[in-house]
């Protein structure tokens, strides 16, 4: 469910004094679900006198069908890669150049000549993580580490399953343990891909965004997977485990964006800026449990987040697998199988 947070805080006079940045009005973010640390959002309200309106959403296409319907109000989104690059081909974006922003000196290495957005013109790093599964080993005490458990389950695990309800993570994990490529536009292989979902459907509980509560609350013993929200849900139950399939995993990043005519643009920039601090960028890796592009946040981020076995991955397990929008002849192919994996 979406959810709203509006605070207006004053920015203290002693604040003007030592040269805060003077802003005023609002900013409305729209992000994923229990994504956004509300400890930045405050710090942010009261550096730039700034009110804050936080929605959410809980997928990629969920957040481009409302920005392509129009007048959302929103100014902020919070995209994944492949969606910047979908987002910046459609003329949804505002380039506001973040490369030339005061913090961008932060931004690590690594994270700026991205192939969704070169050089950073659009999008700044927000967080990166994997894609997999969760399991309870007090229940299964077997080899996690492959897309069986998901596809074709022991006993233990049959009727306690969650998937993702994204059509994305569903279809290219099935296609990674049959073994073929993402973004495949070969029917034949697509209609195995097909018969596997809907085989294993009927050893899935719940195919929901919710993974966190279904996991805490014992309504399932597995689940599809962020790689953060699966630690967040191992801290209240310890006997949870994160797989790093031999078959391969997605890896993603979430980036910041500016929508194309945000009604509070300069509002916008601001909080992009205020995001590269590594200060700023640490207070929602340890909210939200996820590694972000920031370099010097370490400093600031919990102990625990810079050994936790759901962000450093061991040796050994495969690398990441970022996929790349797919042709649209290829979405429609997916489509196809996901309304009738849905029905």
């Amino acid at each position: 469910m979406s959810k709203t947070i509006k605070i207006l805080v004053q920015a203290s006079a002693v604040a003007l004094i030592a040269g805060t940045a003077a802003a005023e009005g609002e900013l409305n973010i729209y992000n994923w679900g229990n994504y956004t640390s509300p400890e930045m959002i405050e710090k942010f309200e009261q550096e730039y006198n700034v009110e804050v309106n936080l929605d959410s959403y809980d997928s990629n296409e969920t957040m481009l069908a409302k920005v392509q319907a129009g007048n959302t109000g929103y100014d902020i989104v919070v995209p994944g890669d492949y969606m910047i690059k979908v987002m910046i081909e459609q003329g949804l974006l505002e380039e506001v150049k973040p490369n030339e922003m005061e913090n961008f000196g932060n931004v690590d290495p690594n994270w700026v000549d991205v192939w969704w957005d070169p050089g950073r013109s659009y999008s700044i790093p927000y967080q990166w993580g994997t894609t997999s599964f969760t399991v309870d080993t007090a229940v299964y005490d077997g080899d996690i580490n492959t897309l069986a458990l998901m596809f074709d389950p022991p006993e233990e695990l049959k009727g306690r399953i969650n998937m993702l309800n994204d059509m994305n993570d569903v279809i290219n994990a099935g296609l990674r343990y049959l073994g073929y490529s993402r973004c495949n536009g070969n029917e034949e292989e697509m209609r195995e891909v097909l018969d596997l979902l809907l085989e294993a459907k009927q050893h899935w509980r719940t195919m929901d965004y919710s993974t966190i509560e279904k996991l805490t609350s014992g309504d399932v013993d597995l689940s599809q997977n962020w790689n953060g929200a699966a630690m967040r849900a191992r801290a209240q139950r310890p006997t949870l485990e994160y797989a790093y399939p031999k078959e391969g995993f997605t890896g993603w990043m979430d980036n910041v964006a500016v929508l194309k005519g945000a009604p509070n643009l300069e509002n916008a920039k601001l909080f992009m800026n205020f995001m590269m601090d590594p200060e700023n960028a640490a207070m929602t890796s340890n909210f939200a449990r996820y590694a972000n592009g920031i370099k010097g946040s370490d400093e600031f981020m919990d102990p625990e987040m810079l050994s936790a076995p759901e962000i450093v991955m061991p040796a050994g397990a495969p690398a990441p697998d970022f996929v790349t929008p797919c042709p649209q002849e290829v979405v429609d192919l997916y489509n196809r199988v996901w309304t009738r994996l849905k029905q």
